[in-house]
C-alpha cells in the first residue's frame, strides 16, 4: 500500500491509532528536553527518559506486532490499516522520533564544557589518561570479554536484549585461510556506562565502548581486523500468559520461564554505527528476518539511557532541578506530628502525591506493625521500591503474630522478578501471600488496618491511584484517600475476600470494580449525562487519565458529545478518541500534561445536575483494565475532599505552561496563552487552598 494511502486511511479513521498515539507521547516527552530555559541535566534527564520509553515501546509494542506478523495471525489497528502496512507507518514515525532525539542531544552537547564535563573518546586524553584508561581495561574490562565466533563450526550465540555488542570482521594473514568470519563481542552490562577521568576542574567521561575499540585487538591474535561496529539489539518482551482458571504452585515456575523468553524474543530494532560492514549488517538481517526498517544507523552515542551515570554524579548534584518540600494535605496543618490513628477516626485525609508526601501512608503501615492492637493487614502490591519500607513493615508485622495478607503481582511489567523475590520471603516470615488472580491482572492499590480499639474493631482504609513504592511517589502524581468511613471499609473487606477467596459480592456502595462491571458504570454515567443534555439540563464531563483506547467508552463519547455535553480529557499518553471533529467530536477537547513530574492521577467527574459525582482510583479507559485485571475506582463522598479533587481538575485545566492540545489530526501543540499568567501546576498545587464557601466551577 502506498504511503499516500496509509496516511489517508489514517486520518479518515474514528479512531487514533494507540501505537501512533504513544509516538506521539514521547515527542511531548522529548519536548521537555528541547526546552531551553532547562538547565542540561534537566535536558539529559529528560532525553535519557525517551531513550528508556522507546526501548519499552520496542520491546512491547513493536514485539506485539510482531506476535502477529510472525504467525500469520490476522491484526486490525484502531486506524483501520492490517498488520505489514501499519509496521511501514509506525516504524517511519519511530525512525523521526529517533532522528530529533539525537538532533536534540547534539544541540545541548555544546553546554558539556561549559558545565565542567565533556564525552571523550580516546584520542582526546592525554598519555597519562591514556594509561589510566589502559590499566582499567586490563584489569577490570579485558577479564570480562568473551569473543564468540560464529562460522560453519560454532552457532550463531544468543545475544542479549539492550545490550551493546561488537560485530567484529576478522581474516587470517595466512593467504589460503583468508576468508572473512564474523564474531561477537557483548559488552558487559553490568559495568559503568563511562570510565572516568578527573581533569582539573572537568570530569571526562569515556563509553566503555570505546576504552574496548581502542583495544579490541588483544582479542584477536594473528588475524586482521577487518571492521568492527558497535550495534545493540531490542528483542520482543511481550508476552502472554496462559489463561488458566486455576492458580497453583506451578504459576510462579510459569511466569520464570516466561522471563527466560525475553532473552531469546526475536529481535525487533538493531541500533548501529554509521557505514557498517556489509557482511555484517547482512548477517543481523538474515538472521532475524528484519529489513532497514528495523535498522536504526546512530552517529552518535548508542543507549542515551547511560546519560543518567552523569545526571546522577555527585558533581552535578546542584545542577538538578530540586523540587520544593512536600506540603500538608488541605485541611491537615501538621499531619507530621498527629496519631494518623486518631486523625482518621475524625476525618478523610486527601494525599495528592508528591505534592503530599506519602510519608503518611508508610508510617502508618510501620506504626501498624508495632502496634499491639492491630490484628491484621491486607494489602494489593503491584510495584515496590528497592529497599522496600512497605516489605520492612508487612515483614515486621508477621514477625510481631499480626495475620498478614497480600497480593503480590507478579505480572507487574518488568518487575516480576523483584514481586517474586518479595513475596517468596514474605511467604517464609508466615505471610498469606497470593501472587495474581488467574488470567487477571491485579492493579488496583489498597490497604486496610484491623485494629481493636476498646469495645469495637476500626478498620482503616487507603485506596489510591499510585503503587506503595517510596520512590516513585516523589515522581509521580497520584491520589489516594484514608478513611475509616464503614462503607468504605466494608466495600473493602468485600474486595479483599473476591481477590484472596471465591466471593461474588451484588454491590459496593462506593466502589467500581472490574472486571465485574467497570466498564458497564462508566458508560452509565456518559450516558446520564448525556440524558441531562438532551433535557436542557446542565451537564458536563471532565476525565483525567493516563490513557484512553477503549473503543466502548470512546463511542459513548462521541454520542453524549453529539447530544450536546461538554466534556474535557486529560489523557497524560495514549488517547485513541479523535476530538473536534465535525459532527462526531466538536464538543470533546483532549488535552495532555507532561512536565516535571509523571501525571500518573485518575480522575473522574460528572456534573450530575449539580450534584456532582467524583471518583479516583487506580484504572484508565483501556480494554485491559475493564476486561484483564482487577481494578477499583472509589466514589468521593466527603465534601471536603470531593472540593479538593475538583480543584484539582480545576488546576489542571487551567495549566499552560505543561499543557498540549490535541488536534482532530492526532497531532499535539503546546497550549499557549500569551495574555495570561504563567500557571504551573507543578508548582502550584504545593500552595493550593480551598476556603469554606468557595464554589469550585469546571464548567
Amino acid at each position: 500500500m502506498e504511503l499516500n494511502k496509509i496516511s489517508d486511511q489514517i486520518r479518515s479513521s474514528r479512531y487514533i491509532s494507540r501505537d501512533l498515539s504513544w509516538i506521539r507521547f514521547n515527542y511531548r516527552v522529548l519536548d521537555q528536553a528541547k526546552n531551553t530555559s532547562r538547565g542540561l541535566f534537566d535536558a539529559l534527564k529528560f532525553l535519557a527518559i525517551t531513550a528508556s520509553n522507546l526501548d519499552e515501546f520496542f520491546m512491547i509494542r513493536v514485539g506485539s506486532l510482531y506476535n502477529y506478523i510472525d504467525y500469520g495471525k490476522e491484526r486490525v489497528d484502531y486506524s483501520g490499516l492490517r498488520e505489514l502496512p501499519f509496521r511501514r507507518k509506525l516504524l517511519e514515525f519511530a525512525h523521526r522520533l529517533v532522528s530529533d532525539v539525537y538532533l536534540t542531544y547534539e544541540e545541548w552537547k555544546i553546554q558539556f564544557e561549559a558545565n565542567g564535563l565533556s564525552i571523550c573518546k580516546i584520542e582526546d586524553l592525554t598519555e597519562s589518561e591514556q594509561r589510566k584508561a589502559g590499566r582499567y581495561y586490563m584489569n577490570t574490562i579485558f577479564p570480562m570479554l568473551t569473543p564468540m565466533v560464529y562460522d560453519n563450526y560454532h552457532g550463531f550465540p544468543l545475544l542479549m536484549n539492550q545490550s551493546l555488542i561488537f560485530g567484529v570482521i576478522t581474516k587470517s594473514t595466512d593467504e589460503a585461510k583468508s576468508q572473512n568470519r564474523l564474531t561477537f563481542i557483548q559488552v558487559p552490562q553490568n559495568l559503568a556506562r563511562f570510565f572516568e577521568i578527573q581533569r582539573k576542574d572537568k570530569l571526562l567521561f569515556v563509553p566503555i565502548e570505546e576504552i574496548i575499540r581502542w583495544q579490541i585487538d588483544t582479542l584477536f591474535r594473528n588475524v586482521e581486523i577487518v571492521s568492527n561496529d558497535l550495534f545493540r539489539i531490542t528483542r520482543n518482551g511481550d508476552f502472554t500468559l496462559e489463561e488458566s482458571d486455576d492458580i497453583d504452585a506451578d504459576f510462579i515456575n510459569e511466569i520464570k520461564v516466561k522471563l527466560k523468553t525475553r532473552k531469546k524474543g526475536r529481535v525487533v530494532r538493531v541500533e548501529i554505527e554509521r557505514n557498517p560492514s556489509t557482511m555484517l549488517l547482512k548477517g543481523l538481517k538474515e538472521r532475524w528476518n528484519i529489513d532497514n526498517a528495523n535498522i536504526f544507523v546512530i552517529n552518535n552515542l548508542l543507549d542515551l539511557k547511560g546519560l543518567w551515570q552523569i545526571i546522577k554524579h555527585t558533581n552535578f548534584k546542584d545542577k538538578i532541578t530540586r523540587q520544593p518540600q512536600p506540603v500538608n494535605p488541605i485541611g491537615l496543618s501538621d499531619l507530621e506530628h498527629h496519631d494518623l490513628f486518631e486523625v482518621l477516626k475524625t476525618k478523610d485525609v486527601l494525599l495528592h502525591h508528591p505534592f503530599n508526601s506519602i510519608e503518611p501512608v508508610v508510617q502508618l503501615l510501620e506504626h501498624a506493625a508495632e502496634d499491639p492492637n492491630v490484628l491484621a493487614i491486607k494489602q494489593t502490591i503491584y510495584r515496590l521500591a528497592d529497599q522496600s519500607r512497605v516489605t520492612a513493615a508487612l515483614l515486621k508485622a508477621a514477625e510481631n503474630g499480626k495475620h498478614v495478607s497480600v497480593l503480590f503481582e507478579v505480572k507487574a511489567r518488568f518487575d516480576e522478578e523483584r514481586n517474586i523475590k518479595e513475596g517468596e520471603k514474605l511467604e517464609k516470615a508466615g505471610c498469606f501471600v497470593i501472587y495474581g488472580i488467574s488470567k487477571y491482572k491485579t492493579h488496583t492499590k489498597m490497604l486496610m488496618i484491623i485494629r481493636k480499639e476498646e469495645d469495637k474493631v476500626t478498620r482503616y482504609v487507603h485506596i489510591g491511584s499510585g503503587n506503595y513504592n517510596e520512590q516513585t511517589s516523589r515522581l509521580y502524581t497520584d491520589i489516594s484517600l484514608l478513611t475509616t468511613d464503614e462503607t468504605y471499609a466494608h466495600d473493602v473487606s468485600e474486595f479483599f475476600n473476591v481477590i484472596t477467596g471465591h466471593s461474588f459480592p451484588n454491590d459496593y456502595q462506593y466502589l467500581i470494580t472490574a472486571p465485574k462491571d467497570m466498564r458497564q458504570q462508566i458508560l452509565e454515567l456518559i450516558r446520564t449525562e448525556a440524558r441531562h443534555a438532551r433535557k436542557g439540563l446542565p451537564s458536563g464531563i471532565i476525565m483525567k487519565m493516563n490513557s484512553l483506547e477503549d473503543k466502548e467508552i470512546i463511542d459513548e463519547f462521541y454520542r453524549a458529545s453529539k447530544a450536546g455535553v461538554p466534556i474535557k480529557l486529560i489523557v497524560r499518553g495514549i488517547c485513541c478518541l479523535r476530538p473536534q471533529r465535525e459532527d462526531l467530536s466538536e464538543n470533546i477537547s483532549v488535552t495532555s500534561i507532561v512536565g516535571e513530574f509523571l501525571e500518573h492521577t485518575r480522575l473522574f467527574y460528572f456534573h450530575n445536575n449539580g450534584e456532582p459525582k467524583v471518583y479516583g482510583g487506580s484504572a484508565d479507559m483501556m480494554v485491559r483494565s475493564f476486561d484483564r485485571r482487577i481494578e477499583a475506582l472509589f466514589l468521593i463522598v466527603d465534601q471536603n475532599m470531593k472540593k479538593v479533587a475538583m480543584k484539582i481538575l480545576q488546576y489542571n485545566l487551567k495549566d499552560n505552561q505543561n499543557t498540549y492540545l490535541m488536534r482532530e489530526d492526532g497531532a499535539y501543540i503546546k497550549k499557549r496563552e500569551p495574555d495570561e499568567k504563567p500557571f504551573n501546576i507543578h508548582r502550584e498545587f504545593y500552595t493550593m487552598q480551598i476556603t469554606p464557601d468557595e464554589n469550585i466551577a469546571l464548567f
